[in-house]
């Protein structure tokens, strides 16, 4: 599946269609490439509505971009009698947005479409006081001078939204099919992306207590997470393969899954774990827009909303909480880098209240 982006003629823009191509060349997922085209083509709507050649664009252009991706209100969502609160994006969501403009500038000065100028005025030279978790400066301190962007909003960091246990459990209750709550197991239990879940192959699924028949010495049941070429268009997105060991919940799911799977003429030729069984076309791996709309569907049914990536931060957190080690969980989620996990690094709130009435107790307990 190829993403372009039109113009306001309705023909196909060259450079930005031309720029897609190339992160789909350079391995990178589907879903990535999707959302570059959503912000290039918001980036090259405002130019032309502001009079604005995109190739000569300046800085101050594009910081004028910046400001407005968080005062314009964002479109309703659905067309309603009354008229609903006005929605912004968040300081974090626009400087997201400008990264990716300034990744597809920054292919332009190579393709000679953009001047080489904007490049340099981009990023600024700066002086890292602290070293990130993970990071090495260097025997000599020579990676501690680093380019930072030089048009940036203040963003506040915010924990990543988590679903709570008794929550986890109404998105179960609220699915009435075997095949969806097997995808909320795994992704509950496992902790991996959605696109690594819907890349899964009945092959990956080691869910026996002994898997050497396999070739495989990994013991109990465990799911292989596998970056490859998927039909659907789903693709891990660490290149390293990984194992994630899975409870006896997860394994009756499946079963049962298999079961009802079995039952459905054409279903069973796919090697796909999640694949379509309630309509056409029967058989065919399930894709990201059908997960989520299915997600959509449960939010509107449970009351709150239920995105796929809410059950990785849970995951993670969970973990943590429990003591397990944080070179494990980043194991477990596939990150590569440790600074990946200080998202996952957070006080919840009942950690803290815990924390206040444990000294609370201390002091009323000294003579």
């Amino acid at each position: 599946m190829s993403v372009v982006v039109i113009d306001e003629n309705f023909e196909i823009h060259r450079e930005a269609s031309a720029y897609l191509a190339w992160l789909r060349s350079a391995d990178r997922s589907p879903n990535t490439e999707r959302v570059y085209a959503s912000r290039i083509a918001l980036f090259l709507n405002y130019c032309a509505s502001n009079r604005l050649d995109w190739r000569t664009v300046a800085v101050e252009d594009l910081g004028r971009f910046l400001r407005a991706l968080v005062s314009d209100p964002l479109p309703p969502r659905a067309v309603t009698a009354v008229q609903p609160e006005p929605r912004f994006r968040t300081a974090k969501t626009a400087n997201a947005i400008l990264t990716s403009v300034t990744e597809f500038l920054r292919f332009g000065v190579g393709r000679g479409w953009v001047r080489p100028e904007i490049e340099q005025r981009l990023t600024r030279r700066q002086i890292l006081a602290r070293s990130p978790l993970g990071y090495d400066w260097g025997e000599r301190e020579q990676f501690r001078a680093v380019r930072t962007r030089s048009i940036k909003l203040s963003q506040t960091e915010s924990p990543p939204e988590t679903l709570a246990d008794d929550r986890i459990a109404m998105v179960l209750q609220a699915l009435p099919r075997v095949r969806d709550q097997l995808l909320v197991a795994v992704l509950t239990e496992s902790g991996m992306r959605i696109g690594e879940a819907l890349g899964l192959r009945r092959q990956d699924m080691h869910l026996l207590a002994s898997s050497a028949s396999l070739g495989c010495q990994v013991p109990g049941p465990h799911i292989h997470v596998r970056r490859r070429i998927n039909a659907n268009g789903a693709l891990a997105k660490s290149r390293f393969q990984r194992s994630i060991p899975v409870t006896p919940q997860v394994v009756d799911k499946y079963a049962t899954y298999q079961f009802e799977r079995s039952c459905v003429p054409g279903a069973g030729d796919s090697d796909f774990v999640f694949v379509n069984l309630y309509k056409p076309p029967v058989g065919e791996p399930l894709r990201y827009h059908n997960a989520k709309k299915l997600f959509e569907r449960t939010s509107a049914v449970v009351g709150f909303p239920v995105r796929p990536h809410m059950f990785r931060h849970s995951a993670a957190t969970r973990w943590l909480d429990s003591g397990v080690p944080r070179d494990v969980v980043q194991a477990l989620l596939g990150h590569v880098s440790p600074a990946s996990m200080q998202i996952y690094i957070h006080p919840t709130d009942q950690a803290k209240r815990d924390a206040v009435e444990r000294v609370d107790a201390l002091t009323k307990c000294s003579p």
